[in-house]
């Protein structure tokens, strides 16, 4: 590894992108310090200290910190995120997105720029009710229209900077530039979280408590790790054969290729989309004041915080549990169903005299790619269950109190992967070995 980045700086083009998106992220580590005008720094961290939850630490995460200060860059790359994933879902709805997404390199453009556009609108409506509902309640040291709107222009502005940033670093840097963006604000939480754990399990015991609680720490971390790699790599390949046929005086194709078919084809995303959903009820309730007490609507609203499941003393509300590992297995199906089409896959083949060898063409592929599909995907849905509900045992069973969960973990691991993939691409150019066979 160290020998391979020795290589991998010894190419000038290599040195400058790798430099050029290290300074990209000291600017936004930078910018995660500057306050936003007029607000008084300490009403969120006063407010999140009350907040018995943990509705916001998944929000928190996502920006490095940058929201509990209240910083220009506070909503982070989040409405970004959103708003890909709602372009995304809007091109099953609307048959023009779908026709732009298909249209090579002009129609990508286009999506990235109504991508752009809905992330502004998204950042102006999160800045608003920040401003306006947060603004009544102290988070304003003077709550006048001239400070609402300054607030406004200001989260507004640091979440299109940050967007700016991520594709800068996409187009002179490594890649992967919003992803990179992400990761840097999760990895710079780490520090702190891991010191939470040390202080928690390991600070105050004796030698040998100490020794256990840190290698069962660190076991559990690399064996979410090794998972994570596991899942991201893993591939099943569908041979396929094309036919010989004459074009002109010669004789082309009989050869033969693999449709590969990721296990985890739909990435983080389903574990997104289920967290999200099962916190969304949380979120709302706590910006109302309301915590249902000792209710029915209070008790299930303790059942969607992650907070309270694996308690062995309150073992009900773990099943909330059960209904989010249901969400994220749902996900991952609805997710690949939206972006990989077995149909059009089938067709495509077809009109190209290809074929996978004992399936016959057409409709018969299609069958059996959605059969191997449905297959590979729950493979892969339960991997990132483990994944996600391993912090969750560790925290409900030993009171570990930390954000860091698997979705961190996956995010992580699956950023540093791609990109170290990325750089290897560009030095198997000149013939250098590349990260991961080393």
């Amino acid at each position: 590894m160290l020998t391979t980045l020795k290589n991998a700086f010894k190419v000038k083009e290599i040195r400058q992108r790798v430099l050029f998106t290290f300074l990209m992220l000291v600017v936004i580590r930078l910018a995660s310090q500057l306050p936003v005008p007029g607000v008084n720094r300490n009403y969120f961290s006063n407010w999140f200290a009350a907040q018995t939850g943990d509705a916001f630490s998944f929000f928190d995460a996502f920006t490095g910190g940058s929201f509990l200060n209240m910083s220009i860059i506070a909503l982070n790359i989040t409405p970004y995120i959103t708003s890909s994933i709602i372009i995304q879902l809007l091109t099953i709805a609307i048959p023009k997105l779908e026709e732009m997404q298909r249209d090579g390199e002009e129609g990508r453009k286009k999506m990235v720029a109504i991508t752009r556009y809905v992330t502004v609108i998204l950042s102006i409506i999160e800045s608003s009710a920040m401003a306006i509902g947060f603004g009544r309640k102290g988070l304003l040291q003077t709550y006048n229209a001239f400070n609402v709107i300054t607030v406004i222009t200001a989260l507004t502005a640091g979440s299109a900077f940050l967007m700016w940033i991520g594709e800068r670093i996409t187009e002179k840097g490594v890649g992967n530039g919003i992803s990179i963006v992400l990761t840097i604000n999760i990895i710079s939480r780490l520090p702190a979280e891991l010191y939470t754990l040390f202080e928690q399990f390991i600070v105050g015991k004796n030698i040998a408590a100490g020794v256990v609680a840190g290698a069962l720490i660190l076991a559990i971390i690399i064996s979410m790790v090794v998972l994570v790699i596991l899942l991201n790599s893993a591939v099943r390949k569908i041979p396929v054969q094309y036919a010989k046929k004459v074009q002109g005086r010669k004789m082309v194709g009989g050869n033969s290729q693999n449709i590969p078919l990721k296990v985890n084809t739909a990435g983080v995303i389903p574990v997104i989309f289920a967290s999200s959903i099962m916190q969304f009820p949380v979120i709302i309730c706590s910006l109302l004041g309301y915590n249902g007490g000792t209710s029915i609507w209070g008790n299930i609203l303790k059942g969607l915080s992650s907070s309270n499941w694996c308690k062995p003393s309150d073992p009900i509300y773990s099943i909330g549990l059960i209904v989010y590992v249901l969400f994220v297995i749902f996900f991952a199906y609805f997710y690949t169903s939206i972006t990989f089409n077995p149909l059009e896959v089938a067709e495509n083949m077809k009109k190209q005299g290809g074929f996978i060898p004992g399936i016959r063409p057409g409709k018969p592929t299609s069958d059996y790619l959605t059969r191997i599909l449905n297959y590979i995907i729950f493979i892969g849905a339960c991997g990132l269950t483990i994944v996600c509900v391993i912090p969750f045992l560790f925290s409900g069973i030993f009171g570990a109190n930390i954000s860091f969960g698997g979705t961190s973990l996956i995010i992580i691991v699956s950023v540093v992967v791609e990109t170290l993939k990325q750089i290897e691409s560009r030095m198997l150019v000149r013939n250098y070995k590349g990260f991961l066979n080393d």
